[in-house]
């Protein structure tokens, strides 16, 4: 006779104990693990083409592949994957400079390093910010040259109290070319670029494109180029340029060899 006091299913709706997950774990040289196919335990001794190799105690050495839950550690399956190396610390700076670990920065020298905007300031310190802390050497934007006569006088130079400054667009017969010929002190050293702009010095393809477009004489040159790219205000094109530098390889070889030639004036202690 049957009973109708039951279901088709007595088990029906009781809860099932989740499986067991396989633990992941890195295949550090000298783990012990068992090869359960094979029944082959060994040592990880090396990895070859993306597989493991394995010594036994004999000091026989098998290859296997990194399947998942593929070896036994302790007799519990387990899914082995390469050990992640550790990220090595640079040694060299955005400069391309030797970078001194763990340096703080020094007492800033009597001397300085001009540039004439916050563009120019700003990416000084992107690639030779670690030499400038270096060497204690502060960068001072001067927002335009057209006082740098009266600004030098002003600063007062001397034995140990050099100015080095950054021109854009130092070519003969500019204006930057006729105000910088007025000084006459050994104690300053000018340098340039024969860029109009800091911008123009950062190489095309490290901000994306095949070249700085030419914009008409009379045109704001940042206004222009930010029109000419798409690219919005200046501000948002100065962050688009700026972020396309990470290390001197995204700099036109004129501007690096003339802040080169700053920082090596103003550090000079003769």
């Amino acid at each position: 006779m049957r009973s109708q006091n039951y279901g088709r299913d007595v088990l029906a709706g009781r809860s099932r104990r989740p499986a067991a997950e396989i633990p992941t774990i890195p295949a550090e040289p000298g783990l012990v693990v068992e090869e359960p196919g094979s029944g082959f335990c060994g040592a990880v001794v090396r990895f070859e083409q993306g597989n493991v190799v394995l010594e036994d105690r004999a000091g026989r050495h098998r290859l296997f592949p990194l399947n998942p839950a593929g070896f036994l550690v302790d007799g519990r399956p387990v899914t082995l994957v390469r050990p992640t190396a550790p990220a090595a610390r640079p040694t060299r700076s955005a400069s391309g400079s030797v970078r001194v670990a763990g340096v703080r920065a020094r007492t800033a020298r009597d001397s300085r390093l001009w540039v004439e905007g916050i563009h120019d300031a700003e990416l000084v310190e992107r690639v030779w910010g670690h030499d400038l802390r270096v060497e204690g050497v502060v960068v001072e934007p001067l927002h335009g040259i057209d006082e740098l006569t009266a600004r030098v006088a002003e600063f007062g130079t001397g034995p140990g109290r050099r100015l080095g400054v950054l021109v854009d667009h130092l070519v003969a017969g500019s204006k930057e070319a006729r105000l910088v010929g007025q000084l006459d002190d050994p104690h300053v050293l000018v340098t340039g670029h024969p860029y109009v702009d800091v911008w123009q010095a950062v190489r095309p393809a490290a901000v994306g494109i095949a070249s700085w477009p030419r914009i008409p004489r009379g045109t704001p040159w940042k206004e222009g180029i930010c029109a000419a790219l798409g690219w919005g205000e200046p501000a948002d094109g100065w962050r688009r340029v700026l972020a396309g530098v990470s290390s001197f390889r995204d700099l036109e070889t004129p501007l690096i060899g003339a802040v080169e030639r700053l920082i090596d004036f103003v550090t000079d202690g003769g």
